[in-house]
């Protein structure tokens, strides 16, 4: 058996600060566990950046953050090479994705080129400037936010790139209990625009959650959920409704996330639940619905919920 404990420690201490999103958190938990990149999609004001900042701050992570717009280029995210007139030679001048957690937001709001940089950047855990090869840290991890209600003057990324990113999370509104004791928090003085995270106690360092990602290869799975996983993902290629099924990208993907998700149970082994628990952020960006689909009001969520309920479960 693992031990959990320090993801769950962390998981608590994100709920303190961030109230009233605990599918959030623990979906997040699943993905940092399981090294995979993610989008948070939802209205402004939900905290988004909030949640990240905290995170980093409680894993002693190196942490930056860049404000994605028409005009930034992807040397404002890579960095460029600067020659010093005094020493004749050209010096890097890094750029934010030289860091362990990068939040970048609204990242529909920039460019394709730009977009394109960053997510080589995610895919390949290094970047090359001027034809020479940079390793990024091991822990290298992107947050993208997008705002679910403004689509005018953006750039939605393609397929292709959607697929690098291995969950969708929806930051909804908090339920009127959690509210209500955000107003209550407030009341008392907490300001969450000038909450001083660095006053954060840590939780975990960087090596413990790189030494848990390692853990994952002991979490075993069964041929027969192997079958039930490969079935799933096969069905979504086949079905009438949809234009594009799941990659096999995304099948190493949903077993990667699947493990990930067992070892926060505190269990060795992946079973059915686990591969249904993160069917939906695993799903939802990946899947394309027919025109005629979406005509008739088919959401892609419903979609896969449906599918997860028509394919036998392995005893």
């Amino acid at each position: 058996m693992n031990d959990n404990t320090t993801f769950t420690q962390l998981a608590k201490a994100l709920s303190h600060i961030v109230v009233g999103q605990p599918t959030l958190i623990q979906q997040l938990m699943v993905a940092f566990l399981a090294g995979g990149h993610v989008i948070l999609e939802g209205v402004p004001g939900t905290g988004k950046t909030l949640t990240v900042k905290a995170l980093a701050q409680l894993v002693q992570a190196d942490f930056r953050r860049i404000q994605l717009t028409p005009d930034v280029l992807p040397s404002d995210i890579l960095g460029t090479n600067i020659f010093d007139f005094n020493t004749r030679n050209f010096t890097l001048k890094p750029g934010p994705v030289f860091t362990e957690i990068l939040l970048a937001d609204e990242i529909n709001r920039t460019p394709p080129k730009t977009q394109a940089a960053l997510l080589e950047a995610m895919e390949e855990q290094q970047v090359t400037l001027d034809g020479d090869s940079m390793r990024l840290p091991d822990l290298f991890w992107v947050i993208a936010t997008q705002n679910s209600l403004e689509f005018e003057g953006t750039y939605p990324l393609p397929e292709a790139q959607l697929d690098r990113f291995l969950f969708k999370l929806l930051v909804e509104y908090p339920d009127a209990k959690a509210e209500r004791q955000m107003l209550l928090n407030s009341q008392a003085g907490l300001q969450t625009k000038r909450l001083d995270l660095t006053k954060l106690k840590p939780i975990a360092t960087v090596q413990q959650v790189l030494t848990a990602r390692q853990a994952l290869r002991s979490v075993q799975v069964s041929e027969a959920l192997l079958d039930y996983l490969l079935t799933l993902v096969q069905r979504t290629r086949q079905h009438p409704d949809l234009a594009l099924g799941a990659s096999p990208r995304s099948a190493v993907a949903w077993l990667q996330a699947s493990k990930a998700n067992a070892w926060l149970c505190n269990r060795d082994f992946v079973t059915p639940d686990d591969i249904k628990a993160i069917a939906l952020p695993l799903l939802r960006h990946r899947l394309i619905l027919r025109p005629e689909a979406q005509m008739d009001g088919l959401k892609v969520d419903g979609l896969v919920a449906s599918l997860l309920g028509q394919v036998p479960v392995p005893r």
